[in-house]
C-alpha cells in the first residue's frame, strides 16, 4: 500500500484536507501512515495555496493510535523522536491545524487531536491515553496540564480510560461539539474564518500562545521522556502488544 492510500492531501478554498485513509484498521498508525503524516504536513508548510490545514480520520474512527500488532512484530522498544509529527516539538508550523475528531481518538490518535491548534469533535467521540493498559508511555503528553486540569490529565493517563466529547469540551481540550453529520462543515467553516483573516497576524497569535509554554514545554518533554523510557525497555512493553495480538489480557511482571 502507497502512502497516497494510507493518506489523502486535498487542498479546496484555501483548507488542506489530511485524510488518515485505514479505515479497516480504525486508522492505526503503522509506519507507513506515520511517514505519511510526516510528508503530508511538510507539504502543507510549503503549500502557498493552504491556509489552514485539517486532520481527519476516514470511516467511524479518528485514529486508534499505534499498530500494536506492528509493535508486537518488530517488538518496538522505546519509539524515536521521528515516530510520529508533533507540531509543538519536532514539526512546527506556522499555520494552524484543525483536528476533527469522530469515533475514538486513543494513544496517538489523542496525540494528533491534541498537537492540533484547534479541535471540533462529534458527539461520538472518544479521548483517551490508553498506554498504560498495554504497557507503553505517552511522553508526548506532557502539554498536556498545560491544556486541561491536571487531575483530569492525571484521571486520563492512570485509568487509561475514554472520555466522552462533552466532557473533553468542558475541560477545555475541544473548541466545538456537533453532530456527526456537521463534523466536516464545522471544521471547514472555522478554517475559513482562520483563513479570511491576515496571515502574518495569525501565525503571530499561534506563536505567542506557544511561547508562552514554550520553556515549560521543553522542560516537560525531556522530563517525560526519562519517566517513561524504564517503561519502554521493560519486559512489559512488549507484553502488552504481544497479548493484543493474541487476543487476551496482559500478564504484567512489573519489570
Amino acid at each position: 500500500m502507497s502512502s497516497e492510500e494510507v493518506l489523502t492531501y486535498e487542498t479546496r478554498d484555501g483548507l488542506a484536507w489530511l485524510t488518515m485513509n485505514r479505515p479497516d484498521a480504525r486508522n492505526a498508525l503503522n509506519r507507513e501512515l506515520r511517514e505519511a503524516l510526516w510528508a503530508a504536513f511538510r507539504r502543507f508548510d510549503a503549500d502557498a495555496d493552504a491556509k489552514v490545514a485539517i486532520l481527519r480520520g476516514a470511516g467511524p474512527v479518528f485514529c486508534a493510535g499505534a499498530d500494536l500488532k506492528e509493535m508486537a512484530e518488530t517488538a518496538m522498544r522505546v519509539p524515536g523522536p521521528d515516530f510520529l509529527p508533533h507540531l509543538q516539538r519536532t514539526l512546527l508550523l506556522d499555520k494552524p491545524v484543525i483536528a476533527a475528531v469522530q469515533g475514538s481518538a486513543v494513544g496517538g490518535g489523542f496525540q494528533l487531536a491534541q498537537m492540533a491548534d484547534l479541535c471540533v469533535a462529534s458527539t461520538d467521540a472518544k479521548f483517551g491515553i490508553t498506554e498504560a493498559r498495554w504497557g507503553r508511555g505517552a511522553p508526548w503528553a506532557a502539554p498536556l496540564p498545560w491544556l486541561i486540569p491536571p487531575r483530569v490529565a492525571l484521571e486520563l493517563l492512570l485509568l487509561a480510560r475514554p472520555i466522552g466529547a462533552q466532557r473533553a469540551y468542558e475541560i477545555g481540550l475541544v473548541n466545538r461539539v456537533v453532530d456527526p453529520g456537521e463534523l466536516d462543515a464545522t471544521a471547514a467553516q472555522l478554517g475559513e474564518m482562520i483563513a479570511a483573516n491576515a496571515p502574518l497576524s495569525v501565525a503571530a497569535g499561534k506563536r505567542m500562545v506557544y511561547a508562552v509554554a514554550g520553556v515549560r514545554f521543553e522542560e516537560a518533554f525531556a522530563a517525560a521522556d526519562g519517566f517513561f523510557e524504564p517503561a519502554y525497555t521493560s519486559e512489559d512493553a512488549q507484553e502488552g502488544p504481544r497479548a493484543f495480538r493474541e487476543g487476551r489480557a496482559p500478564n504484567w511482571l512489573g519489570r
